[in-house]
């Protein structure tokens, strides 16, 4: 397989703009599904001014970006990532047309953290080039990728996508296609259950966060890091570790469910486990300094 050349992004969301990002600084032609445009050049200007890239480095990135509403423009792309909605429908139809759109050689990858990669390589017709390349939030900061095969998976996807997130300056993982793969198989029952901690009036949330950064060296705690990803994302992974392993010790806490129910899905709504409605008032006058 060739050299990658050309990576296709799609989904603009904050993992997809971090991918696009990370590897038009690493030199690469990038094609984003989606207007993000003002967000990425943003983030690029600000990477400049800290000193974390050249001036020349973060121009030539920019320039490197290309985006777009129409998948078709993908079609000289050498590999493609989807960082849509974790749903298995959802990928499924989206690899379905990126199928029948990308050149015969190229690589479709997603960026799902649970969802089976040889269940998203049956909707295609090229499974031995479907992989799961699952990066860390933010994509340009954490040191980590995730790399999944599925059943069919070719050694030459394997080799080029880990080529690929090498060039990234990534250090490699490699899971099997179990349910969870390696990060979130371990990480969400530990979230599951401190809010089971919660529910069950173990501890306060500041003294069960508390604990875990204090106690164990964690950057965050486990309820801070929930509101953090998103409480609806942790759901839907408890579910696949669910479904996938059959152990009840995967069923979703009833507390993580009520705060979903209510709209509490974290620091993107608002509120979570944590208020952050204040923070961001108080945020306002000095982001428009």
């Amino acid at each position: 397989m060739a050299e990658i050349k050309v990576v296709g992004v799609v989904g603009c969301g904050q993992m997809g703009t971090g991918i696009a990002q990370l590897a038009a600084v690493h030199g690469l032609n990038v094609w984003l599904h989606g207007r993000a445009k003002t967000f990425i050049s943003g983030n690029v200007r600000r990477m400049i001014s800290k000193g974390r890239i050249s001036q020349a480095k973060g121009d030539n990135a920019l320039s490197l970006l290309s985006y777009t509403t129409n998948l078709e423009d993908f079609q000289g792309a050498d590999i493609v990532i989807e960082a849509i909605m974790e749903s298995e429908v959802a990928k499924k139809n989206l690899l379905q047309q990126l199928d029948r759109i990308i050149k015969p050689s190229g690589i479709l990858a997603s960026n799902t953290s649970a969802i089976s990669i040889t269940r998203l390589a049956s909707a295609t017709s090229r499974p031995r080039q479907v992989i799961g390349m699952h990066f860390a939030y933010p994509p340009p900061v954490m040191k980590m990728v995730e790399i999944v095969r599925g059943a069919d998976t070719s050694d030459e996807t394997l080799l080029a996508t880990k080529a690929l997130a090498e060039r990234f300056k990534k250090t490699v993982i490699c899971s099997q296609d179990f349910a969870g793969f390696i990060v979130n198989r371990i990480l969400m029952p530990m979230i599951n259950e401190a809010f089971h901690a919660l529910y069950t009036g173990v501890a306060t949330k500041e003294d069960i966060d508390a604990g875990m950064k204090l106690g164990t060296n964690h950057p965050m705690g486990p309820l801070e890091l929930a509101d953090f990803i998103g409480l609806d994302v942790c759901l839907s992974v408890m579910k696949i570790l669910h479904a996938g392993l059959g152990d009840t010790k995967y069923l979703p806490c009833p507390l993580l469910i009520q705060y979903i129910d209510a709209g509490r899905l974290g620091r993107k709504h608002g509120i979570g486990v944590y208020d952050y409605r204040d923070a961001a008032k108080q945020a306002q006058p000095s982001a428009r300094l």
